[in-house]
């Protein structure tokens, strides 16, 4: 077996690593500072000039198909730019993408939302949770009725990433209630302007979800995305890719987290010798680099699968359950090797612990990362090291 990279791969890594380096980590300082004051860490404005910053080193739309102007990279490219744009605590991300679903779009559709999100000219969200209905997708209340050539909706979306901010969103709905959210569920590309409302939610991490409410909105028939009754296939589809994107995202993390830890015991001199030489300390960075580096190859299994085209969502679902725990064990060690001051706002550390709470909750909680694992087995739906088949 080869492990290692190609060079086309660690090129692409090493100039995304340039690249935070250089143009978003000094934006940190800063970053806390107006958190610290109650503000947004940064501006829409100033993520749309980093983003263009970007697009001049060659990175736009890495998973965007060429013909809409982006790059298509395999999934472990992408995985790996993820780490590396985890590696900063700064809220940013390469412009030139939109949801995967929106590709099912027609050809008007395509017009109206897939290329203006894919420019930058509009902002998605993607509407799926609800107050009844987090980890059960297949609960869904919201409803949408036909009446005449459009359709009525009604229902609230909760914990909506990006709600406050859409333009638009992706709302799945119950348009057959015999058949339930499974089989009788359908995608709508529902504008603001068309009547729904939202409400920042304050978490306990810096930004927030939003709920978002439905009273009678009414949406032409046009506006259904792929066919009636397909909701719940595309909501599985938008899911099913974050969870090896997000635990991607938490490499990077817990890389950083754990640098800044190694450094600080170097540095750190208690009873007369630096906090490096003695054994505990020693043992929560060995663990964090054990969790770490099993993780690692857990995720890039998992963006390999994807690559194959081979069906990815055992692998995935580990690949998510993992390193979600890990990026939260690493995290708490490194804050607790910081001592006082890894709990205070000066240091990112506080910071990342809230941020990583949230990857063991969002698109398929622990218990449902393991209600799939375990599952997959129990059913035979794939066996004991099947993948080395």
């Amino acid at each position: 077996m080869d492990f290692s990279l190609s060079d086309e791969q660690r090129a692409i890594r090493d100039t995304v690593r340039t690249f935070i380096t250089k143009e978003v980590v000094p934006l940190e300082p800063e970053v806390l500072r107006r958190e610290r004051r109650g503000e947004p860490g940064i501006t829409r404005d100033e993520v749309v000039a980093l983003q263009q910053k970007a697009k001049s080193f060659g990175f736009w739309g890495i998973g965007t198909p060429e013909e809409y102007g982006g790059m298509a990279l395999p999934a472990v490219t992408q995985s790996l730019i993820w780490t590396e744009i985890g590696r900063t605590f700064v809220p940013f991300r390469f412009g030139g993408e939109a949801d995967n679903i929106l590709y099912f779009a027609d050809e008007r559709q395509k017009r109206e939302y897939l290329i203006p999100t894919i420019e930058g000219d509009r902002i998605s969200c993607f509407a799926i949770t609800e107050p009844g209905a987090g980890s059960d997708p297949s609960s869904i209340r919201t409803s949408a009725r036909r009446d005449g050539d459009d359709w009525i909706i009604n229902g609230e979306k909760t914990f909506i990433t990006q709600g406050d901010d859409a333009d638009f969103a992706i709302v799945i709905a119950v348009t057959d209630k015999e058949k339930g959210a499974h089989k009788g569920s359908t995608a709508f590309l529902v504008d603001r302007e068309m009547g729904w409302t939202s409400e920042f939610i304050q978490t306990m991490g810096e930004g927030g979800p939003a709920s978002l409410v439905f009273d009678n909105v009414r949406v032409p028939n046009a506006n259904v995305l792929g066919e009636p009754g397909q909701g719940f296939e595309l909501a599985m589809r938008w899911i099913g890719r974050g969870r090896y994107i997000i635990p991607s995202h938490a490499l990077g993390i817990a890389e950083r987290a754990l640098q800044m830890a190694v450094e600080h015991a170097r540095n750190r001199v208690t009873f007369g010798k630096p906090i490096a030489d003695r054994q505990a300390i020693q043992w929560m960075i060995a663990d964090s680099e054990v969790q770490l580096e099993s993780a690692r190859w857990l995720v890039l299994h998992a963006a390999w699968t994807v690559d194959q085209d081979r069906d990815a969502r055992h692998a995935s679902s580990i690949a998510k359950l993992w390193g979600a725990r890990m990026a939260n064990d690493v995290v708490d060690r490194v804050m607790q090797i910081h001592g006082g001051m890894g709990y205070t706002r000066e240091l990112p550390i506080e910071r990342w612990y809230r941020q990583v709470r949230l990857l063991r909750i969002y698109e398929g909680s622990d218990e449902m990362q393991r209600l799939i694992i375990s599952r997959d087995l129990l059913r035979g739906f794939t066996t004991i090291g099947g993948h080395l088949s």
